[in-house]
This record gives structure tokens, sequence and C-alpha cells, in this order.
């Protein structure tokens, strides 16, 4: 196969030589409500068309490679006091797959367990190339299954107005949860 980066052969999809030279995550901080904070590895302009894998059926390979350079290097440096659960905001599989349960299992560690099918959007309403009035619109609405008084992460693939990221904190601190902070892999706003 080609790689999707330099059209060279390569066994993966993303070959090695545009993994460590392109792919190399940088850390982003933004504020999203008053101390609360989403963490990103990439701009959106880095990772524009890698993200709209997620739409395809390699993209799986994709996100793996992705979660692997960015969301996996975190888990490795990330302690903690108690146990965190990573939970991926809306994991339900579209095209054969999810992506943001990819992002969650690549933060398994000793100190972070991923906690999949937790927050599912009742909305499935698509967000891309929207702005902000529709997203506020058209809430998620996010149903938590049986999930209390724990400690957690959100993970998603990318943040734009951070509209999705609050309303997933709101339902996770509805249930008694503490939410540390979100990762996701690129920020719009970058």
């Amino acid at each position: 196969m080609r790689c999707l980066l330099c059209e060279k052969l390569s066994f993966q999809i993303i070959c090695k030589a545009c993994q460590t030279t392109l792919l190399v995550p940088s850390f982003h901080k933004r504020e999203i409500e008053d101390g609360f904070y989403n963490y990103s590895f990439y701009t959106l302009s880095e990772l524009e068309d890698l993200i709209s894998s997620k739409y395809y059926f390699f993209g799986d390979r994709v996100f793996n490679i992705l979660s692997q350079l960015s969301f996996e290097k975190f888990a490795l440096n990330f302690s903690y006091e108690e146990q965190v659960f990573a939970v991926p905001i809306d994991d339900h599989t579209r095209h054969e797959f999810s992506h943001s349960a990819i992002l969650a299992r690549a933060l398994k560690s000793s100190f972070i367990q991923p906690s999949y099918n937790t927050l599912r959007a009742t909305n499935i309403v698509k967000y891309a190339g929207r702005d902000k009035e529709f997203r506020q619109k058209n809430p998620r609405r996010f149903q938590l299954t049986d999930f209390y008084y724990k400690t957690t992460i959100l993970c998603d693939d990318i943040i734009t107005t951070g509209a999705t990221i609050r309303e997933a904190k709101k339902a996770l601190e509805k249930n008694n949860n503490q939410v540390l902070f979100s990762l996701t892999l690129a920020d719009a706003k970058l």
C-alpha cells in the first residue's frame, strides 16, 4: 500500500517516516469555561484530511496511528491519586468503528481505564462545517449510562467551539462525576 501522506510504498497506512517527521504532536491548551481546559495534540490544519478518514473504511487504521502518537504517549506520562476513566464522547459505531473509542483505548494505563458506551448522543446531528449558532440550537442531548461518582477525562477527535465538550461535561457532572479535562486530537481554533 502507499502512505496517505507521502505516497511512498509502506506496510502501514501512514509510513514511519511521515509519523516521525510530519505527525510529531505538540501540546495545546484552551480554556473552555472557567478553570476547565481542553488539551489538543495538533492544530486542525495539520490533521484535517486525516481526521476526515473517520468517514471511510480505512479510518480506524489512521486513528490507531494518531492515537498511538498522541493519546498513548500522554497516558504514559499521566498519574493521578485515584482511578480515572477515559470517556469517549458519543462512541457509537459509524463506518464499522468508533474513532472516539479508539482514542479512549489509547489512554489505557495503570491510572486510566477506558469506559465505553457511557456517554451517547440522542441527537445524531453532524456538526462538521456548522457554526456556533447551529451547534447551540441542535444540542447532542447526551444520555449517560449507569455511571456515578467517577473521576473522568473526556475524549474526542476535534474541538471547534467547545459546545459538545461543555454539554458532555454537564451530563457527567449531573451524575456526580468529576471531569478533570478533555483531550482532543486537534483544535480547530489554532
